[in-house]
């Protein structure tokens, strides 16, 4: 059966500056645990906590860059560039240039609050 979405859920983000998260697919906006599906707009200068998640994220940034901050080194994710974290790899992101960034997550399972870990 086919499941129509007519529009995403904005979801509330963590970090130092509003951040929009329209989630598509994924536990608020089509109550699915398997995966999750988001836009993510992101201002110059934002960044969130450490996390340490349960899941594997997809990330595809669409403009700007991405920082992503991991145990192995540090990655500038640029428009037309992807990178996957396992689970439980800590990981930071933030968008620290004025230009900020957007782009696209896909987490399998579904993102939660619960599954992300992030440091306090």
């Amino acid at each position: 059966m086919a499941i129509f979405i007519k529009g995403p859920s904005i979801v509330q983000a963590a970090g130092n500056k509003p951040k929009v998260i329209e989630e598509y697919i994924g536990r608020v906006n089509s109550k699915t645990t398997t995966i999750s599906v988001a836009r993510m707009v992101s201002p110059g200068g934002w960044d969130e906590p450490t996390q340490e998640p349960r899941f594997t994220e997809y990330t595809l940034v669409l403009k700007g860059m991405l920082k992503v901050e991991t145990h192995d080194g540090t990655y500038e994710v640029r428009g037309g560039q992807a990178i996957i974290m396992e689970p439980g790899e800590r990981v930071r992101y933030s968008t620290p240039e004025p230009e900020g960034a957007e782009y696209i997550a896909v987490c399998l399972p579904a993102f939660s609050s619960e599954t992300v870990r992030r440091e306090e």
